[in-house]
């Protein structure tokens, strides 16, 4: 018993570090890319919309692949699925990296899409083992993601400066490698978790169980998310969150250039943005856990996004506080719609399901997003446009927290 008892305690521990150490592979590689923008278009003579689509792309393989997740995870099991998509973001960091045109952008799709399944995965992979502590663990790997995007695009230029923009991208492989490492340490824990438990149930009862743990078992028989209201709420709650962060994430450093701000002040708020998002996931977790629903917190979130677009519009040499207002408040979003993909389902393999359709259609909206704006300021020739539909989206989206928020599970009932 004592055995077992030390057995469950370390595969745990293994399965939070490897939690936490996908999670930090899931932003960096792919949020570091704009800081070398300039120089990779000026390698390969991309014009602006070649380069614009570097990062697009990864967005696009987001919406496309996230349709695929929950099947995949039921073909080959969660963990072997997430280790697979590690190794695809560790293939397509260095594929990037070898120097030319076809494989700058065809590693940019694959990084896209290993992530993706990552990304569908994480939610289902939490709702089924730590079915109690959806929002504070949703809130460690939101944490532990942002931070290393944080970090790495502040990271990125030095790296640059010293090593060469090949050098520099190829040089993030090191975060899936880990995260890698420790993925196949913690299957090996449950491995033998799984063999401690089917010998002692079949010492006990005389059967031998299969080694087969609960958590295991997928039920095929999964509601239709998209025929849910409250599916769509999810849906829409975290689009909106996601395109307008992807807007700002983009366009931010420009927007504050055209209003006049020196460029190498205007590069820092985009990662100032970037760590402030991450401060939500350090005290989000506790606060979900003590409310009846998540209405206010959603609704909070979201206008904090609203005040801090419009401070940027009325007074953009105020940047600095519009950056870490808007980073909570859509760092706190952010939080929020991914649990809201656990406490709304029922189970993890709806909780799957229901990722892939969240994912699928909020990263379709936050493809559209960035490029829109762009087409938008080339149209009017101002930012104050694109910035008041952004406004626009974030009101709309604290009304639809009002549904999104409610305790309520998807085809029916409370939630948990």
């Amino acid at each position: 018993m004592r055995r077992m008892i030390h057995s469950t305690s370390g595969h745990t521990t293994a399965l939070l570090l490897g939690i936490l150490l996908i999670a930090a592979s899931l932003r960096a590689p792919f949020t570091t890319l704009p800081a070398l923008l300039g120089p990779i278009g000026h390698a390969f003579d991309l014009n602006s919309v070649a380069t614009g689509a570097l990062t697009t792309l990864p967005l696009i393989a987001f919406a496309v692949i996230s349709l695929f997740g929950a099947r995949i995870a039921r073909v080959f099991g969660i963990e072997r699925a997430l280790s697979a998509a590690l190794i695809a973001i560790a293939i397509g960091v260095m594929w990037r990296s070898f120097g030319t045109v076809s494989s700058l952008f065809a590693g940019t799709i694959v990084v896209g899409v290993g992530i993706a399944i990552a990304n569908v995965l994480l939610p289902s992979l939490v709702k089924r083992d730590f079915p109690m502590h959806v929002a504070s663990l949703t809130g460690a790997y939101v944490l532990a993601m942002n931070v290393a995007a944080g970090l790495g695009s502040a990271a990125m230029l030095p790296l640059y400066g010293v090593m060469g923009w090949q050098a520099a991208l190829a040089s993030f492989v090191v975060l899936p490698v880990i995260a890698w490492v420790a993925w196949t340490r913690q299957g090996r824990l449950r491995a033998r978790a799984s063999a401690s438990a089917a010998a002692a149930a079949g010492s006990e009862t005389g059967q031998h169980t299969g080694g087969v743990l609960p958590g295991d078992v997928v039920d095929a028989r999964v509601p239709g998310v998209w025929r849910s209201p409250l599916a769509w709420q999810v849906t829409l709650f975290l689009g909106f969150n996601s395109t307008i962060n992807y807007v700002l994430i983009g366009w931010l450093p420009v927007i504050l250039i055209d209003s006049g701000m020196a460029p190498t002040v205007a590069g820092s708020m985009q990662g100032t943005l970037l760590l402030a998002s991450a401060l939500p996931a350090l005290f989000l977790g506790p606060v979900l856990r003590r409310l009846r629903d998540q209405r206010g917190v959603a609704v909070a979130a979201s206008l904090l996004s609203v005040v801090s677009i419009l401070g940027l519009l009325l007074a953009p040499h105020l940047a600095l506080l519009w950056a870490v207002i808007f980073g909570i408040g859509n760092g706190a979003g952010f939080v929020l719609g991914l649990s809201f993909i656990a406490l709304r389902s029922g189970s993890p393999v709806q909780a799957a399901a229901l990722s892939g359709m969240v994912q699928c259609f909020g990263y379709s909206m936050a493809a559209i997003g960035p490029m829109a704006a762009g087409a938008l300021h080339d149209v009017f020739g101002t930012w104050s446009v694109a910035l008041l539909l952004c406004v626009a989206m974030g009101l709309i989206q604290s009304v639809i927290g009002t549904r999104a928020g409610r305790n309520r599970i998807v085809g029916g009932g409370a939630g948990a």
